[in-house]
């Protein structure tokens, strides 16, 4: 027995002396971990050390790399004369009405189109038409169907979408509508399972702000494709906000 344990020693000794690298996760140098897109970590494989092994968008969090939290959910967080939009403070659309167009009003530093008269379409809502000098209810078939977007790993509607699925709302009560489809869609940053979450809780929040203003849950479906049906396949800010969706698909 004695003979056994001192060549176990002598082994251990000569594997550390003829610098036998450590098997993964244990590791020396990133060397051991850059095949699995990690680094070395005080003698451990990591996802991440700084935030520079994280993509764009993303922190380094215990070792992990995580999103960004977003600049703002409110325009309470931006102070005064900003608004939030996409998660981040911007200046606000307006100061009063004098700077809105087609005769819109000011509301809490966003221009809202005016709801009683016109002189043409533009004058009005989403899914509103000009007739006789009113704002009307566009035609059933006439519906606003363009993409709803979202925030930077955001799945809450922005004020702006939900004025968008308002005037929806009341579009499709003006005709039989068949069922339709809410598919959710995510930019590429991310891991795919946290992408199609994403990307299902977004067609989930479309769905219950409709619900919410009438429209019958029977009548709508959810989807999510998370990040594998890209509108745009550039990697850029302009194509992550085109990707960051949900589609009516009818």
């Amino acid at each position: 027995m004695r003979r056994i344990t001192l060549w176990a020693g002598l082994s251990l000794a000569m594997a550390v002396l003829t610098g036998c690298p450590p098997s993964y996760p244990n590791c020396k140098d990133d060397s051991t971990c850059t095949e699995r897109g990690e680094v070395c970590v005080q003698g451990t494989c990591q996802e991440c050390a700084t935030d520079a092994n994280c993509k764009e968008g993303f922190t380094c969090q215990n070792n992990k790399c995580a999103p960004k939290p977003p600049e703002c959910t409110t325009d309470a967080a931006c102070g005064d004369g900003r608004i939030c939009e996409a998660g981040k403070c911007a200046e606000a659309q307006c100061k009063d009405d004098t700077a809105c167009p087609g005769g819109g009003k000011c509301q809490a530093g966003r221009c809202q189109a005016p709801t009683d008269t016109c002189s043409a379409n533009t004058d009005c809502g989403e899914g509103q038409e000009c007739q006789a000098g009113k704002c009307v209810t566009a035609a059933a078939d006439r519906c606003d169907w363009s993409p709803i977007r979202f925030g930077f790993n955001e799945s809450s509607l922005s004020s702006e979408a939900q004025q968008r699925l308002s005037d929806l709302a009341n579009c499709m009560k003006t005709g039989q509508q068949g069922r339709l489809t809410l598919a959710g869609h995510a930019d590429e940053r991310g891991t795919e399972e946290y992408n199609l979450q994403l990307s299902n809780r977004r067609a989930a929040s479309v769905k219950r702000y409709l619900t919410d203003l009438g429209v019958p849950a029977k009548q709508l479906n959810t989807v999510g494709y998370g990040e594998t049906r890209p509108a745009s396949n550039a990697s850029s800010e302009d194509a992550w906000s085109e990707n960051r969706r949900v589609e009516f698909e009818r």
